[in-house]
């Protein structure tokens, strides 16, 4: 009874303390009771999710998204705001495609951490997303990851990003995995014994998980993870067309994708109308103008129908690991093919958080190191370098 009296005493005195200790008070139980939880993990492959289980202890606890800005699209855009861009040395290789196309690699060889010989040491490809490069400060977090476990990396950026210079007028797609056939391949060339897992981000992940898809037991790799997918390329579009998502995201995209086509103006202005495609304020404008017409699609509806990831679960036949948020805004949960994964993806382990957003996964108070992605992604390269090859192939 003091104590309610007390508190009746502070209320009279210091009204609006005691209120904003009562709505702190509130935000906190709902944040306990109803944010905090562990992740779905769905996976028909008995074997690969005892593997997951095993070896990923994070899969089993509660993911803690960061108090103050828990929320899908607060993840997202915290996350490019404060998250630090460390420090990471890379060596640069540039290799011509067949087209006569420019594709940047940077290498993290890794020779000072790693005692794995270098034509055997373990190896991860990261995809950036639509705009991102090797220097975006989640590909910078990603290749530390792989660097501080002892194994080399190596950043895939896609034409005319990351410092590659754009020598054709074609860049890249969702859809289409031609350039990430011709790096697979020369890196499997440089250390055919270096077993090869593939990380992608966003878009990068997409092309990913088109490319196993295509591939299959011949894509040269030993596993895969995708990190915010859009599966289903319509859904994807619809959501980021809503007014709060069309401003916070899509215009910010689109202006990027308008900037790269006007630095490189000269290369695309006698194949495409470059004038009009810099009019565009949204992604699906730009594909419409651009990207339907550099990779021979009817219409972008066609082009979306061919990116898409939900009717391609079956076809992945090396053990692949997709992360989503379910208040992602570029993939709402809606999009997330849980019952597809459960029911054809014989090697998909899907794994969905209540919260995070796009590319988010923010946790702790300070959010500005790594999150709930780089650990995950961490203990699972390193189970699949560790033990997959005996226990994988036996599961």
């Amino acid at each position: 009874m003091d104590r309610y009296y007390r508190y009746l005493q502070l209320v009279k005195e210091w009204p609006s303390t005691a209120v904003v200790l009562g709505l702190g008070a509130v935000y906190a139980i709902y944040y306990f009771a109803k944010v905090v939880r562990k992740p779905l993990v769905t996976c028909q492959n008995a074997g690969l999710l005892r593997f997951a289980t095993k070896h990923m202890p994070i899969l089993s606890k509660p993911f803690w998204p960061t108090i103050w800005c828990f929320e899908g699209r607060l993840q997202t855009v915290v996350r490019a705001l404060i998250k630090t861009e460390i420090a990471v040395k890379y060596r640069g290789e540039r290799i011509l495609t067949s087209d006569g196309g420019e594709i940047l690699l940077d290498w993290i060889d890794n020779d000072e951490l790693s005692n794995i010989p270098r034509e055997s040491r373990p190896t991860v490809i990261i995809l950036p997303g639509l705009t991102g490069s090797s220097s975006a400060s989640y590909a910078l977090h990603f290749a530390d990851n792989v660097k501080q476990l002892g194994y080399r990396c190596v950043v895939f950026n896609n034409r005319g990003f990351g410092g590659a210079q754009l020598r054709t007028p074609r860049t890249f797609c969702a859809a289409n995995t031609e350039d990430l056939h011709h790096v697979v391949s020369h890196i499997k060339k440089l250390y055919p014994d270096a077993p090869l897992l593939g990380v992608g981000a966003s878009i990068g992940g997409i092309i990913l998980f088109n490319y196993l898809a295509k591939y299959g037991s011949e894509a040269q790799m030993v596993a895969a993870m995708t990190i915010s997918v859009a599966y289903d390329m319509f859904e994807s579009t619809k959501n980021l067309e809503t007014p709060i998502n069309l401003l916070l995201f899509n215009y910010t995209l689109t202006r990027g994708l308008n900037q790269a086509v006007r630095e490189n103006v000269s290369m695309f202005e006698d194949h495409f109308d470059t004038l009009h495609i810099m009019k565009s304020r949204t992604i699906k404008q730009f594909d419409q103008r651009m990207t339907v017409k550099m990779f021979g699609y009817r219409d972008v509806e066609h082009y979306y129908s061919d990116a898409c990831l939900i009717e391609k679960m079956h076809k992945i036949k090396v053990p692949t690991l997709c992360l989503s948020a379910s208040d992602d805004p570029f993939s709402p949960h809606r999009a997330i093919p849980i019952e597809e994964a459960i029911k054809e993806g014989e090697n998909i382990l899907l794994v969905v958080t209540p919260y995070g957003g796009h590319l988010g996964f923010l946790e702790g108070l300070l959010p500005y190191d790594k999150g709930y992605d780089d650990r995950l992604m961490s203990e699972y390269v390193d189970a699949v370098f560790k033990y997959g090859a005996d226990e994988l192939q036996a599961g």
